[in-house]
């Protein structure tokens, strides 16, 4: 899986809309497969369009553990989208976490202005349960 900064790097070469479309959806290709007992209503995202599940892991029992995530959906872009959300947030602490903003990295590469409304809403309700669950658990 890409790195946040290869693929920050990469979008940057990439001057057309096209391009960076296609781009996102070979993100979206290159994410591991969830397996389907992962694909459950409880991992599943509300809010979005197309089909989204998210798994959060606990990589340790510190106070402020790192969190990896998995993630699928069922419609091509979305993968794509997944794929950089994972790349935001995947491996760091949860007060990390929380106190990123994806969306923010998602305008600075210029994705936001080109998604439509449903997409922005499901990528906004995507990185909301990430952040929400970072949360609670730098809280515990």
């Amino acid at each position: 899986m890409a790195s946040l900064e290869q693929i920050i790097e990469d979008f940057e070469y990439l001057d057309e809309w096209e391009d960076r479309y296609r781009y996102v959806i070979e993100l979206g290709k290159a994410l591991p497969d969830l397996p389907d007992d992962r694909k459950t209503g409880e991992n599943k995202v509300q809010g979005c369009a197309s089909q989204v599940w998210l798994v959060s892991h606990i990589e340790d029992g510190s106070a402020d553990p790192v969190m990896t995530f998995e993630g699928d959906s069922d419609a091509h872009i979305v993968r794509g989208l997944v794929a950089i959300v994972l790349a935001v947030y995947s491996g760091r602490t949860a007060s990390e976490i929380a106190a990123t903003d994806a969306i923010e990295i998602f305008d600075r590469i210029g994705l936001v202005e080109h998604l439509s409304s449903q997409r922005a809403n499901g990528l906004r309700s995507m990185v909301k349960r990430i952040r929400e669950e970072a949360k609670v658990r730098a809280a515990a």
